[in-house]
């Protein structure tokens, strides 16, 4: 088998270890594409090192093949086409005893905290693999997900058909919950400063606005005769997109935050006073989340192909960092079967 290892800033080296079959309980996983996240980036350039012990194989959004099966595992079966929901519960933690497992006190996610899918042969739990309808692409299913997260933010939001929402960034999460609110039935404006992003977003049949160029906040009032958004999802992470986030929603509007905030950001407090709006952390996904997304991509109700931007060999995973970090990218997926190399 064949791994791409990260062993320091901007670095990985290609292994060779044994795989070997899979412990009882397991799923052997022949890997065939994974996708290069936000995350895995912060890894690429060394700001995770407290947290990854190195060399580590990362890798959380992917697609595969099941390749064998350990002993007492019965619901899946050698070929059958997988993916895996990357996390892992303690299933003893305040969080975990009120049913938010996913966001456990304790977690273990999947290619960061543990061993991950950037390699052709992956041993894992066999109650974190989620069985894919055969005919669906495993490239489109790599981006399962990235789609997970997006559902799982519009459900925390409780976005309804009718309701207008504001989408702020549009990179590959910003435009995947775009997509996804439209499924929901509602009205949906992508605020995105790069051309080529909503140049990307229009041919997924999103309105994306560039607001250096229209006040986005007019355009909101101008759209709901003045009311405001519902819902607004902070995605950019810059300052400047929390407060138009915020500035945009109607009375007892939800803000979701989506981009990670590692320093604390202002917030104008008063208006979340004056118009009693709420605020919501969305973190990760739930099973029903994963569920949903990989409904969505099979159907076609997700532009998954059309994100994808670059796909590079296993043995080239640097180039794809390289490529991510430069711009001008949605989606780079590692081509992790032995038939890339």
């Amino acid at each position: 088998m064949t791994a791409a290892a990260y062993t320091g800033s901007r670095t990985f080296k290609i292994q060779e270890p044994d795989a070997g079959p899979p412990p009882p309980g397991q799923v052997q996983i022949a890997v065939a594409y994974t996708g290069l996240c936000g995350t895995d980036l912060h890894i690429f350039h060394g700001d995770m090192d407290a947290r990854v012990t190195m060399p580590a194989v990362i890798g959380h959004e992917m697609s595969g093949v099941v390749e064998a099966v350990g002993d007492g595992v019965t619901e899946f079966a050698p070929g059958q086409p997988v993916t895996v929901m990357p996390t892992i519960s303690c299933g003893d933690c305040p969080a975990c005893r009120r049913g938010n497992s996913h966001i456990c006190h304790h977690l273990n996610f999947v290619g960061i905290d543990s061993e991950g899918s950037m390699q052709n042969r992956w041993n894992v739990p066999a109650d974190i693999v989620i069985p894919l309808p055969e005919g669906l692409a495993l490239d489109e299913a790599a981006l399962i997900e990235p789609t997970a997260v997006a559902v799982h933010d519009v459900r925390r939001a409780r976005v309804a058909a009718g309701d207008f929402v504001v989408v702020i960034g549009g990179g590959p999460v910003g435009q995947l919950i775009a997509c996804v609110a439209q499924q929901q039935g509602a009205r949906v404006v992508l605020a995105e400063l790069d051309a080529g992003r909503r140049e990307t977003a229009a041919g997924f049949g999103l309105h994306a606005i560039d607001p250096t160029e229209l006040n986005l906040l007019e355009y909101v009032q101008q759209e709901t005769d003045g009311a405001g958004a519902d819902v607004a999802f902070e995605v950019s992470g810059a300052a400047a997109g929390l407060t138009s986030a915020v500035e945009v929603l109607t009375t007892r509007g939800r803000l979701v935050m989506v981009a990670i905030h590692p320093m604390p950001k202002e917030i104008d407090l008063h208006r979340f006073f004056w118009r009693e709006l709420e605020m919501f952390g969305a973190r990760l996904y739930q099973r029903t989340d994963f569920d949903e997304a990989v409904r969505l991509v099979a159907a076609g109700a997700i532009p998954a192909r059309g994100m994808i931007s670059r796909v590079v060999p296993l043995d080239e995973v640097e180039q794809g960092f390289l490529a991510l970090e430069s711009g001008g990218v949605m989606k780079v997926l590692v081509n992790c079967s032995e038939a890339g190399r």
